[in-house]
């Protein structure tokens, strides 16, 4: 009768146990959650959060916030998020080149390996070598030679000092041996305004931020940075098809501080695989230019420690200073 006894207490004390803990496991997100994003609204990564926000919100049925916090190349953003508490309420969304490539190109307070709970890429992009109208060359050939004719006279422009817009078009310069003048800007905007007006000669954005200037007519697109050819822009060469130049794609995916629970981390992975599997979510990042990409946060992981070892000699190879 004891025994009898003891079993059953004991099964319901484990019934209660799991189901305390499923419980638990439910409560999230109890309230909103805040994705980061370490630009100013309207770029290709705000655009990308966006749509994953709104996926989000109708898969966990709560509301998930977009914040745009600026500020040192995005250091500050990926600053926050990394000392924020583990608790799934405090998210990044950024391209990985963000955190990898910030060790080498500003003084930092995080660890992009160490600091942070990969979970999933949500899109990739290369970046389009771009230049003016008034510029007389047609191909990136005629560019090289047009920028070598000149040598430390023409300007081209960045997003900022060590912003992946600084850093693909330096590694095209660099491997194509020119001597170009560069000239930081507070975002895409008015570099691209200056382009149009003549100012600048060259910069480097990727399709989704080229895209409404395109039937203007002011601008070309010589060459993407990528291993291939955009699907959004397939007359458009790769640099490679040119010259050795290594290839430049930025990832844009979520990340948690680390040490958040693997239960929230993978629930969000989850359902970003499903959605990258959703022709209505597939069909609005094509709309952007972006091209999906599916993974795991195991692989996700290995990109971030891969990333951070291809930016440690690129930005040493360029000469870029910390900032």
């Amino acid at each position: 009768m004891r025994v009898t006894m003891w079993r059953s207490v004991k099964s319901i004390v484990v019934a209660m146990l799991l189901a305390g803990a499923s419980a638990a496991q439910a409560a999230w997100p109890e309230r909103p959650v805040v994705l980061v994003v370490p630009f100013a609204a309207g770029g290709i990564t705000d655009l990308l959060a966006r749509i994953t926000a709104e996926r989000l919100q109708t898969a966990f049925r709560q509301t998930f916030i977009v914040e745009n916090q600026l500020g040192a190349a995005g250091v500050v953003a990926a600053d926050r998020v990394a000392r924020a508490a583990p608790d799934g309420y405090t998210l990044l969304f950024t391209p990985v080149f963000q955190v990898t490539m910030a060790p080498f190109t500003h003084v930092i307070k995080f660890d992009p390996v160490k600091d942070f709970a990969p979970v999933a890429i949500v899109a990739s992009s290369p970046f389009v070598i771009t230049v003016g109208a008034s510029v007389p060359a047609r191909t990136l050939g005629e560019f090289i030679a047009y920028v070598k004719a000149r040598p430390g006279q023409v300007p081209f422009a960045s997003a900022g000092a060590g912003s992946l817009t600084h850093v693909s078009s330096a590694a095209f310069i660099h491997s194509a041996g020119l001597d170009m003048i560069h000239v930081p800007y507070k975002g895409l905007a008015p570099a691209f305004t200056d382009l149009l007006g003549g100012q600048i000669a060259m910069l480097s954005a990727t399709p989704v931020e080229l895209k409404p200037y395109l039937e203007s007519g002011k601008v070309k697109p010589l060459a993407v940075t990528g291993r291939e050819r955009s699907p959004q822009l397939p007359a458009v060469p790769t640099i490679a098809e040119t010259l050795p130049s290594p290839p430049v794609v930025t990832y844009n995916g979520l990340l948690a501080p680390a040490r958040t629970p693997g239960d929230i981390v993978d629930a969000l992975s989850r359902e970003l695989m499903a959605a990258e599997r959703s022709p209505e979510f597939l069909e609005r990042l094509s709309r952007l230019g972006a091209e999906p990409l599916v993974n795991t946060p195991a692989e996700f992981a290995r990109i971030i420690a891969a990333d951070t070892e291809l930016w440690r000699d690129l930005v040493r190879e360029l000469g870029i200073k910390a900032e």
